[in-house]
């Protein structure tokens, strides 16, 4: 089977041979590891059938098994999905107690483009319409709604169209 491909139940994917003990030793673990992957491709593929037709992408988290990073980032790409951030290092993420730490907004963005280098993202994380406009009035490239109802959710999204990148988080 290619990576990704739709698998029919009782279908064969793999056929390995070798010796016993090293087949026994090792098989538990491949079929772990196997099984956890397909179900992350699986389940990317249920949600990006969901939002076909749409403009909305399904996008994975960058909380991953350690160690199984690149592993699991690809499990997301078979299934139909984007990969979001790698790590830390690619994009800053300005949290409710970052902008409370500022003493607000602007301090905290301020802050911000004298540290960060000027091909660095930057988003905000909003969970009220009124902070959502309050960041959109700033220079950035994206906006995490998070812990919206579905309603202000769609309120949010349409308030923001066209200006930044919206990436919702339903309660």
């Amino acid at each position: 089977m290619e990576d990704g491909a739709h698998v029919e139940a009782g279908a064969t994917v793999a056929r390995i041979e070798g010796r016993t003990r090293a087949l026994l030793t090792g098989e538990r673990t491949a079929l772990n590891f196997f099984g956890r992957l397909c179900g992350i491709a699986t389940l990317t593929a249920e949600y990006v059938s969901k939002v076909e037709g749409t403009p909305a992408r399904i996008a994975c988290t960058r909380k991953t098994t350690p160690g199984l990073r690149a592993f699991e980032k690809y499990a997301v790409r078979c299934g139909g999905g984007v990969n979001h951030r790698f790590g830390l290092y690619d994009a800053v993420l300005v949290k409710d107690n970052h902008i409370a730490a500022a003493g607000g907004l602007a301090p905290a963005l301020e802050r911000l483009k004298a540290r960060g280098g000027h091909m660095v993202k930057i988003e905000v994380e909003v969970d009220t319409l009124e902070q959502l406009e309050e960041a959109l009035r700033f220079p950035i490239d994206a906006v995490l709604l998070d812990n919206m109802d579905i309603a202000t959710l769609e309120k949010a999204v349409r308030l923001a169209r066209g200006k930044v990148l919206t990436e919702p988080r339903a309660a």
